[in-house]
């Protein structure tokens, strides 16, 4: 029994050495060059490649103003992150470290894929490291997630409907109005209908590790999702404004680059173009770079934009998506590294908000 508990032990503290290590500065290093590779190829076909002579005509015209104006709002979307980091996670986190673990997290969202699941695993990892406890980090990571993404989707089907009834924007065929905010809609239904699914039961200790991968995922999709909705039928302000100012500045940066290159699109194009190509960041690809461009200018193009702005927006939209907040971020997380929560600072976050509320 003595033998099982030490092995126990030492597996438990083989496996914090494992996730430890791959936060280190070396570590990220390596993580981080495929994402500078694919910037610095996009940027060279940009450059370079036949048929985007255009488009290298526009580039060095854009408006400084206008490109100050969309780093400008870019950092309102991070600072954004940042206010709704806390009141997801734990009520009692102060500001200081909702600025190094959100920010952190951003940076890390820069150079790893899947939409922003890279940063959540750095968030987990460190939240874990300050005691807090494993079932509340899943669950809240899914709520996060779900919350952060939302607001796209609700916008998409209340922007969708009033463009197919002729109430809002420019008149579009039905395929690009109604559609989206119908499947925008299924998509926010069945994240109501998950919490009504049974979490199970958990799996015996002798469980294969597949098993119990498969069912901590389950308990953590249906208890986040159940949590995402109480947290929004709270009110809670810093998390409303933070999930729509991540949004919503994050489409005014996009909105200023095409006017960086003197072209003023429907706001109504800027949002829906938004969704439907911010789904190329889905793909597998270092910090979703080629994904979210290819989809982003597709979608823009099939909405009537010219090709040549869009090509040059989109491209310094991306330019500014990938540098600020790995820059800012990377301030973040050299903070973090310095002053790592311990002793269990996480663990009672939660009680003493509440304790203090009283």
């Amino acid at each position: 029994m003595a033998g099982s508990d030490r092995l126990t032990r030492s597996t438990s503290a083989s496996d914090s050495s494992d996730d430890s290590s791959q936060w280190e500065l070396k570590s990220l290093a390596k993580r981080s060059i495929p994402a500078f590779v694919a910037i610095a190829v996009l940027m060279l076909i940009a450059w370079t490649a036949p048929g985007l002579g255009e488009v290298r005509d526009l580039l060095p015209d854009a408006a400084p103003g206008w490109v100050a104006i969309a780093i400008a709002f870019e950092a309102l979307s991070f600072a954004s992150y940042v206010v709704m980091f806390a009141p997801v996670f734990c009520r009692g986190l102060s500001w200081r470290r909702s600025w190094q673990i959100g920010g952190s997290e951003l940076a890390m969202g820069s150079i790893v894929p899947a939409s922003g699941a890279g940063g959540l695993a750095l968030g987990a990892w460190v939240l874990h490291e300050g005691g807090m406890d494993a079932d509340r980090i899943a669950h809240r990571s899914v709520a996060f997630f779900l919350i952060k993404s939302s607001v796209n989707f609700f916008a998409v089907a209340i922007i969708g409907l009033l463009m197919f009834f002729g109430l809002f924007g420019v008149d579009e065929p039905w395929t690009l109005t109604l559609l989206p905010a119908l499947m925008s809609i299924l998509v926010i239904a069945a994240v109501l209908i998950i919490p009504r699914f049974p979490v199970g039961e958990r799996p015996d200790g002798d469980a294969s590790r597949a098993t119990r991968f498969i069912a901590a995922s389950r308990r953590a999709l249906i208890t986040g999702s159940e949590g995402a909705i109480d947290i929004v039928r709270s009110g809670n302000a810093r998390v409303i404004a933070g999930a729509i100012g991540y949004w919503a500045f994050d489409n005014a940066v996009l909105w200023a680059t095409f006017h960086a290159f003197g072209y003023s699109p429907e706001i109504s194009i800027v949002l829906m173009g938004y969704l439907i190509g911010q789904l190329g960041g889905l793909l597998p690809i270092p910090g979703g770079i080629g994904g979210i461009d290819g989809g982003l200018i597709g979608t823009l193009i099939v909405y009537g934009a010219p090709a040549a702005i869009v090509t040059a927006a989109v491209l310094a939209y991306r330019v500014i998506l990938f540098w600020l907040p790995l820059v800012a971020g990377g301030v973040c997380f050299f903070s973090l590294r310095r002053d790592m929560p311990q002793d269990g600072e996480l663990a009672t976050c939660e009680a003493a908000a509440a304790a203090a509320a009283r």
